[in-house]
């Protein structure tokens, strides 16, 4: 490839004509790489900086960012009332030896419900009637004994929760293949489940987790005693934890069912006292941490197998001291990472987002936005209808970091603000605006974001501040 140097030279030498054509050349250059800089700087949002992008940024303006907001024990508190008070978790491993057969069916019925409104397959075709004929009776209720007894589990890798037990994915519109509406969740690794029901085909299995109940692969289950599944769920609570955005434990060919395993923000796994100069899967784990994950074995039955993180790993000890400053420091790891209806795309959505932030410092949260929302177990501000714009803002300008702000189908979380008005970071499929000349436009951005709160609207042109309908505080 010719230097700089040598391109200046051949142009010298040059032709007249030739020296005209090359300075055409370097012209359309140079407005390509200035049209580039500027599509690199120019905010998605109008008035933001890049400097808002950085974490420190908002830290910057607090004052005491470092200081604790609750400590272990008021934690421990808040969860317990959690699993107390909040409908949408359940107690997994207090589950009793035999369900009633109505409870069960009404877990798979709220999930696995046939569409009210067309559905799209990723070709564009509508899923027909006979197609979701299939589906219901994969889902096999008739099987369904009057008195099921749950068997307990692990979840061994990073697998999703489905409305039915398929991987087919549908759509709500023919051109919008981003939200697949039998996507509910997804399960982590070490995830206690009991499964209380199977496909028709045994591939699937219904299981109820702590904040979530739908479809997952068999495959990715690991079955157990409760015993079993219980010691390893209480060595999790006191190992390390995940507080990076993710982590993968060593690529290693000997135990391949352990090799790059992802772990996700807020997990915890048991960590396995090795000496340092005992090799494990050949390799010397000094310069990392051993952990124990659950594997399958052939006849799909739970065992245990050490893995090792990297040192390099953003792995910590315990959970998180509950500061501001964590909070924003946690937020912004997931900065620009693709959003993911229902954990889909190997990311998360909106509501997983947040969990995930306060799960890195041992708070629990439950899984949607509409429980989110409504729990009973956090300090909840309503938003009447009715509320004015005023009465709306005040409100706003009073709140904190950390603070979830909720609005029909979608959650934000406080992060600061400037001249009195709220910025917040999500996770989001989009956004809209209103241009200089009025017109409305919609923004794809389709992740994790910073933005103002005030400019946002909704698809229609309301603004966003008229559709919040609570606040919830972590306090």
């Amino acid at each position: 490839m010719q230097t700089t140097t040598a391109m200046m030279r051949t142009h010298l030498r040059a032709s007249p004509a030739r020296r005209r054509a090359w300075r055409q050349v370097a012209g359309t250059v140079l407005a390509s790489l200035l049209a580039a800089s500027a599509s690199a700087t120019t905010p998605a949002i109008p008035g933001m900086t890049r400097a808002q992008l950085d974490p420190q940024y908002w830290i910057d303006r607090l004052d005491a960012p470092d200081a604790r907001l609750l400590d272990r024990e008021a934690i421990a508190a808040q969860n317990a009332a959690m699993r107390r008070d909040d409908p949408s978790i359940h107690d997994v491993l207090a589950l009793p030896d035999t369900l009633d057969r109505a409870t069960v069916a009404g877990w798979v019925e709220a999930v696995s419900a046939r569409p009210s409104q067309p559905r799209y397959t990723l070709d564009g075709r509508v899923l027909d009637a006979a197609a979701l004929d299939r589906l219901l009776a994969d889902v096999d209720l008739a099987a369904l004994p009057a008195a099921p007894s749950p068997r307990f589990g692990l979840v061994v890798r990073r697998a999703d929760l489905r409305a039915f037990p398929t991987r087919t994915r549908v759509f709500s519109r023919p051109d919008d293949t981003d939200i697949d509406r039998f996507q509910e969740d997804a399960l982590f690794p070490g995830t206690p489940v009991a499964v209380v029901h199977a496909s028709r085909d045994g591939a699937w299995y219904f299981v109820v987790s702590e904040r979530y109940a739908a479809w997952i692969d068999a495959a990715q289950v690991a079955l157990g005693t409760r015993e079993a599944v219980a010691d390893y769920v209480a060595r999790a609570a006191r190992g390390p934890i995940v507080t990076g955005a993710t982590a993968r434990t060593v690529y290693t060919p000997q135990a391949p069912e352990v090799s790059e395993v992802q772990l996700e923000m807020g997990v915890r796994v048991p960590a396995l006292d090795w000496p340092g100069d005992r090799v494990l899967n050949g390799q010397i784990p000094w310069y990392g941490r051993v952990v124990e994950l659950p594997v399958r074995t052939a006849t799909g039955d739970l065992a245990f197998t050490p893995a090792m993180l990297p040192q390099s790993a953003d792995v910590a000890d315990d959970a998180l001291v509950y500061t501001r400053a964590q909070l924003i420091r946690q937020a912004f790891k997931f900065l620009g990472e693709r959003y993911g209806w229902g954990h889909s795309y190997n990311a998360r959505d909106c509501s997983g987002f947040v969990s995930e932030i306060y799960r890195s410092m041992g708070i629990l949260l439950p899984r949607n936005t509409s429980a989110q929302a409504t729990s009973p177990s956090l300090d909840r501000v309503a938003f009447a209808p009715t509320m004015s714009r005023e009465a709306r803002l005040r409100l706003l300008r009073q709140t904190d970091v950390g603070d979830l702000v909720f609005i029909p189908g979608h959650v934000m979380m406080v992060i600061g603000h400037v001249d009195g008005d709220p910025y917040v970071i999500h996770d989001t499929a989009g956004t809209s605006l209103r241009g200089a000349d009025g017109q409305l436009a919609r923004l794809a951005l389709n992740g994790v974001v910073v933005t103002p709160l005030l400019p946002l609207l909704g698809g229609d042109g309301a603004p966003t501040i008229e559709r919040i309908t609570s606040l919830q505080r972590v306090r």
